[in-house]
């Protein structure tokens, strides 16, 4: 009886076309906002913020990026942890190089050459679809893997290959602890994924679904293909480029080429499936799967008393992860966030089901 529309009148068409229609939704939305930015910095420990909350919020922001190009516009990729990567080495290289460089205008500059590289990459998804052009993109994994580990250049040739960033400052405030680190990442996860909930309202997000579900049809009534899968490339890589180069700064402070490896890349595949195709909570929803569940699952020997050694449960972890993953997919193949919505609308009808 709480989750009803009883009353809620739209007077306008604004009000019929905003984000979150009912009144339910706003007061949830703004108290998890509320929750967030001020509960979590005050009373969340640590290793709380450190281990889990800062992986969230910037992998659930890289997510995002993927669920753009692979869940509305269609095209299938598997070189993310290279646009990851592209976007934390060119910032760091806007940061080094650049003396007095802000750090939010370096993070958005790896994005922008996230984005350069992105497009270069999914020009062949001009010609090419489905498996063709997820090979293409793993392309760009392999050459990105290659480049950073060869080229002495974009790690400011360091010896080791390594690089790290240090006494990182926001308008004069130092990101010097966990719940610094954690705020400025939800600051930029709260604004991309606005931005991104009205870019697939509006009629761009409109040409990408309809290349997704049919691009000849999508052709034939106006829309421009190259314009529709170029744009969602460019976006899709921006996003997941400052996702990469918040990884980078925030989360990891120092790294090498292989903390952006393939595997990455199948985890955010992986999130992106989980949570749902095609919806930006559904990116949210793949990144708590992906990042808590193993945590859950690693220490849930300890928490039941039972005596485990540490390579037989990391064999039962990976698993107990698989087999979740493929019953998800079988049970609700449209991913976690449509299971969601199916209990919002049994809400909206409880107690008369129809």
């Amino acid at each position: 009886m709480l989750y009803r529309e009883n009353g809620q009148f739209k007077t306008s068409y604004r009000a019929d076309l905003q984000i979150f229609p009912i009144l339910q939704d706003r007061v949830l939305i703004i108290a998890l906002l509320l929750a967030a930015f001020i509960a979590v910095p005050l009373w969340a420990d640590e290793y709380l913020v450190r281990a889990i909350l800062i992986p969230f919020l910037i992998l659930s922001l890289a997510a995002l990026g993927l669920n753009i190009l692979v869940g509305y516009c269609g095209q299938i990729s598997l070189g993310t942890g290279a646009f990851m990567a592209v976007g934390a080495y060119a910032a760091y290289n806007f940061q080094v190089r650049i003396e007095g460089m802000p750090l939010i205008l370096s993070l958005l500059l790896g994005g922008l050459c996230s984005t350069v590289v992105g497009v270069l990459f999914g020009i062949p998804s001009l010609r090419i679809k489905g498996l063709y052009l997820a090979v293409a993109t793993l392309a760009a994994q392999f050459f990105t893997d290659w480049a950073f580990l060869r080229i002495k250049w974009f790690t400011n040739d360091s010896a080791s290959g390594a690089v790290s960033v240090s006494n990182l400052q926001v308008f004069g405030f130092a990101l010097d602890t966990p719940a610094a680190k954690y705020l400025f990442c939800l600051g930029f996860v709260v604004v991309f994924a606005l931005m991104a909930k009205n870019l697939v309202r509006s009629h761009i997000g409109r040409e990408w679904m309809a290349i997704r579900d049919m691009d000849v049809a999508a052709a034939v009534i106006g829309i421009r293909p190259m314009y529709a899968k170029l744009t969602a490339f460019a976006v899709s890589s921006f996003i997941v480029g400052v996702a990469g180069a918040l990884w980078g700064f925030v989360h990891l402070g120092g790294w090498e080429s292989a903390a952006f490896s393939i595997d990455r890349s199948f985890q955010l595949l992986f999130m992106v499936i989980i949570g749902g195709l095609g919806s930006i909570m559904g990116s949210f929803f793949g990144a708590a799967f992906i990042v808590i569940l193993p945590l859950l699952l690693n220490q849930a020997p300890a928490w039941l008393g039972i005596p485990m050694s540490t390579a037989l449960a990391a064999h039962l972890e990976s698993m107990i992860f698989g087999a979740l993953i493929v019953f998800f997919l079988i049970v609700e193949p449209h991913g976690l966030a449509r299971l969601w919505s199916i209990g919002k609308e049994k809400l909206r009808l409880w107690p008369f089901p129809h």
